[in-house]
């Protein structure tokens, strides 16, 4: 399998802007590897390019799986993951909002109050939701 080309520098600040934009303060997007299972057929771990960020008590990763090929999901201990109900991203900014969105909702939902979306209704490659979350 071709090695997966890095996040680049303009990837990492729009992500970066996104979070600004979401969470109102600037947020730290590292720069990490992932080992992930791509093809369970084949057995193998792949390393994977990571961006990684932490806000509201919950940890963020997305991964390029391939060029624009991305997944996410966030945790907040090593047994409490979340992903969107979407296994890959042909966009790095659906993704982003996406994953936004859903842990909102699940903060919302832990907290008692539920926004009525699901993942599922998120699934669809274009993002309808507000532009800004």
């Amino acid at each position: 399998m071709p090695s997966i080309p890095d996040f680049t520098a303009a990837e990492q600040r729009h992500v970066e802007a996104l979070l600004q934009r979401r969470y109102a303060a600037p947020v730290t997007v590292l720069l990490a590897d992932s080992e992930l299972l791509l093809d369970p057929a084949h057995g193998e771990m792949t390393v994977c390019p990571t961006l990684y960020w932490a806000a509201r008590g919950a940890q963020f990763v997305v991964f390029k799986i391939a060029e624009d090929r991305y997944r996410c999901q966030f945790f907040y201990t090593d047994a409490d993951h979340y992903g969107t109900g979407r296994d890959q991203y042909a966009d790095l900014e659906t993704c982003v909002l996406t994953l936004l969105q859903v842990q909102a909702d699940h903060e919302r939902e832990s907290a008692g109050a539920s926004s009525g979306a699901t993942a599922v209704d998120l699934a669809d490659d274009e993002y309808h939701g507000p532009a800004i979350l």
